[in-house]
């Protein structure tokens, strides 16, 4: 049997069932433990993914929150079996390189997507960059942003991007709200590209850029890139895995 830690949002509904829990199986701490137990929505299990990300041990998520995409049914009394046949599913976080109008560099990951968004009534106005080639030259928009096939159901869809599925080897670049050009929908690009957005009028039209919990304000460049060197493995119910979860999502009305 494995050695499973739980761990749970502060919501009451994630702490009674984390209580449910710890009274049927025993259980670790993280450090110690084989796999993790996250209880909560998927902005909880978002979180697990970054403070965990070091320690390489899949994660087993269950839905005790608003929304479970990222989560499994919660079944007390059949929790060995069901991780004994999950199906693991590989996901690499996207890393930002940020610069700022003030000359500061930050770096974050998204596992979701990274977002710019405009800070002021006035539209942002953003070069965009794939591979040293500049294929959009000023996209006038709300905003603009690249998601994961994990995150593409997530913003990306709410945007109108296009849903992927895992293991394309696509990045979806959609715009938010695009003034001009208006008929550009966006891109799937691959994986491997590298991403750049130059913010035009940086000072007259600030820019935000957000890399899931990480937002950086007032920004002059953004470069994404996929970072091969990290990743975290989620399991799922081997009945309703991550991929049939995404192909699900394109059939819905």
């Amino acid at each position: 049997m494995p050695k499973i830690a739980f761990l749970s949002s502060s919501t009451p509904e994630a702490q009674a069932t984390k209580g449910t829990l710890e009274s049927l199986y025993p259980s670790v701490s993280p450090t110690q433990a084989d796999v993790l137990i996250a209880l909560g929505g998927d902005g909880f299990m978002l979180e697990t993914m970054h403070d965990t990300l070091e320690t390489q041990k899949p994660i087993y998520g269950i839905h005790c929150g608003t929304l479970g995409f990222l989560m499994n049914k919660f079944e007390p009394t059949s929790l060995l079996e069901r991780l004994e046949k999950a199906k693991p599913s590989t996901l690499y976080p996207l890393e930002m390189t940020v610069e700022t109008t003030q000359g500061k560099t930050t770096k974050a990951l998204a596992f979701n997507e990274v977002s710019l968004l405009r800070e002021t009534r006035q539209a942002a106005k953003i070069q965009i960059t794939i591979d040293t080639i500049v294929r959009l030259q000023e996209l006038v928009c709300d905003g603009v942003l690249v998601a994961t096939p994990a995150g593409s159901t997530a913003y990306n869809l709410s945007a109108h991007g296009p849903i992927i599925p895992i293991g394309a080897g696509m990045l979806a670049l959609t715009p938010i709200s695009a003034f001009r050009p208006r008929r550009w929908k966006g891109a799937l690009i691959p994986e491997e590209s590298q991403i750049t957005f130059i913010v035009n009028e940086p000072k007259k039209r600030p820019v935000s850029a957000v890399a899931d919990f990480t937002e950086v304000r007032d920004v002059t460049t953004v470069s994404i890139s996929q970072c091969k060197n990290k990743h975290v493995t989620l399991l799922f119910d081997h009945d309703h895995n991550l991929d049939e979860r995404i192909l699900q999502e394109q059939f819905l009305e």
